[in-house]
């Protein structure tokens, strides 16, 4: 198995290779040469003896033991967290993106990779009054198939206990400890329902529940096809591409915008597979150079029926590592027009080493470059990781001076593009953003929101018995305009609602009207048609999508252009 991701600032930053074997994990332990021989520090001047392999585990040891025998400090000595540290430690004085895992972690991350987790398969939200205090957790949704949705749990029914353990005022992400296990632990609940108050106790037993690589596929527009890839390229990333491309061209697609933001990589094999699908026989997907044998290779497609539908790529600042392979690949060979903002800029690919006892090393073995040579690798040789997350990430300016400006290379039809930076876009488009003090505004906004909903989806208003969800989610939906529509009566009922129970004014209110009718909208839709579908609304309010689409006949004009730069090929008697 190969990999290839990146998670930002602190997070555990992976990403595998193909390796020596084409989508095998590469297991060469000792390959590394060590040379015994006398070196001269340019430095200092005199003869330094290289240090040793051996030399290192001696001294690794004779501490440890000296730690044992010998600390006093207060703090218990926690030789899991000694490892950590001295692995983490020498590791990033390689690279940012090498990494330790112990053997809890390493179980953790294959899971991750799998496209699962282990737990009951539902949304979680919590309410707080008009003081900010938690009120409770409730269900938002539950996904197809979960054991929470074989239960039966609803939109709105309170989460009062799980296994004898009072749930009540805790946040959401504390409950959800509590409801995640192992597969075939029981998670016994206690359950009020939202529209009756009644109190049930339900037993549910975990189990795997998918985490789909690409979360929405739909028509977002007559003719134009969205893929929602925002979730990593895991295991089943190219399957569902498959059955998603097969469902949207059934539905008449004939334009397809491509979501890679926020995706921070993930297994290198599916992001080529999904890049082959739209590159000609012979075209290289991207370049990996290393020392281990096998691994200098070039990857090429491999199709003589490539898709020829016009592609849109939506990129952004966390856009890492295989996605950059992606986006890189149909950039250089002019198939998709690239749009957003710069990318990260992670253009190392690391391997998995097992050790004894369940850990695991990922290691750093090649770096990759993308058809036309560029490497995409931002500067870290100052070792500060810190620094490195931050600006190259969530505080890099996209300002045109301040994009990078490294070797240049040309893509298919002779288009200037750069390494040294991530993946540049074609057509710069920043994200909406509000200043912070609007952002608080719009947290208080988030509880009496959800109350109100509440009252609506449960029926227990009286009012606009249209809105009232008394029905399992319909899964697979793709939302109309005419699906839960927040018409002006409904915002005035709410402005009252949020008046009378949380103290608002009528200003703040009115102030964030389109804020507040998307949010809304999203619960309605979350209630009838689960967590994913509601991303949809979020959709029809998001600048960066709405340019996407606008900008796809260029892109069918950039894919033309490359048609047209490629050589006919020869043809033999």
């Amino acid at each position: 198995m190969t990999f290839c991701r990146i998670s930002l600032v602190f997070i555990l930053i992976a990403s595998f290779s193909f390796g020596p074997a084409f989508g095998q994990v590469a297991n060469v332990p000792g390959r590394d040469t060590h040379d015994n021989s006398k070196t001269r520090d340019v430095a200092s001047g005199p003869q330094t003896a290289k240090v040793k392999p051996e030399d290192v585990r001696r001294d690794i040891a004779e501490a440890l033991a000296i730690i044992q025998k010998n600390y006093g400090g207060s703090k218990e000595v926690n030789y899991n967290d000694l490892f950590r540290t001295t692995f983490d430690t020498m590791l990033h004085s390689l690279d940012p993106h090498s990494n330790y895992f112990d053997a809890k972690e390493f179980e953790q991350f294959k899971t991750d990779q799998s496209s699962r987790y282990f737990g009951i398969g539902a949304t979680i939200g919590d309410l707080s009054d008009a003081d900010g205090k938690v009120i409770a957790t409730y269900i938002k949704a539950t996904f197809d198939g979960a054991p929470a949705n074989k239960a039966g749990l609803r939109y709105g029914d309170k989460i009062v206990e799980v296994n004898g353990t009072s749930m009540l005022g805790k946040p959401f992400n504390e409950v959800r400890g509590f409801l995640r296990g192992p597969r075939g632990t029981t998670a016994k609940l206690v359950i009020e329902r939202a529209g009756t108050g009644k109190r049930e106790t339900i037993e549910i037993v975990r189990d795997a529940v998918p985490q789909p690589s690409i979360g929405e596929a739909y028509m977002i527009r007559p003719g134009v096809g969205y893929l929602s890839m925002r979730g990593g390229f895991n295991q089943t990333t190219y399957a569902e591409f498959v059955a998603n491309m097969r469902d949207l061209k059934a539905q008449g697609m004939q334009q397809l915008i491509m979501d890679l933001r926020d995706n921070g990589g993930g297994l290198v094999s599916q992001a080529y597979r999904i890049a082959n699908a739209f590159l000609n026989d012979g075209q290289t997907v991207f370049t990996q150079k290393g020392r281990i044998d096998g691994v200098t290779e070039a990857y090429k497609a491999e199709n003589r029926a490539p898709d020829r539908s016009p592609v849109v790529i939506l990129v952004n600042r966390n856009t890492a590592s295989a996605s950059e392979i992606l986006a890189g690949a149909l950039q250089d060979h002019d198939r998709a027009l690239i749009v957003g903002e710069s990318t990260f800029g992670k253009g190392l690919v690391q391997n998995p080493f097992p050790l004894p006892y369940g850990s695991m090393l990922l290691l750093t073995i090649a770096k990759y470059e993308t058809p036309s040579g560029r490497l995409i690798q931002r500067d870290y040789s100052n070792g500060d990781l810190y620094n490195y997350y931050t600006d190259g990430g969530s505080l890099r300016s996209d300002d045109d001076a301040e994009r990078p400006r490294g070797r240049e290379s040309r893509t298919d039809s002779g288009r200037a593009v750069y390494s040294g930076g991530g993946i540049n876009p074609d057509v710069l488009v920043k994200p909406a953003t509000i200043p912070i003090e609007r952002a608080r505004v719009r947290e208080k906004l988030n509880s009496p929101i959800f109350a109100f909903a509440l009252e609506l989806v449960t029926g227990r208003s009286g009012e606009l018995p249209a809105y009232r969800v008394d029905r399992p989610i319909v899964f697979d939906y793709d939302i109309k305009s005419t699906d839960f529509p927040v018409t002006d009566a409904i915002f005035k009922q709410f402005r009252r609602f949020a008046i009378e129970k949380y103290k608002l004014s009528e200003s703040t209110i009115d102030s964030e009207r389109e804020f507040i009718e998307r949010t809304l909208r999203t619960e309605f839709v979350t209630a009838a048609f689960g967590s994913q579908t509601s991303f949809q609304v979020f959709n029809d309010f998001d600048p960066q999508l709405h340019r996407a689409i606008e900008l796809l006949p260029q892109a069918k004009e950039l894919a033309l252009n490359a048609l047209k730069a490629r050589p006919e090929p020869v043809k033999t008697n």
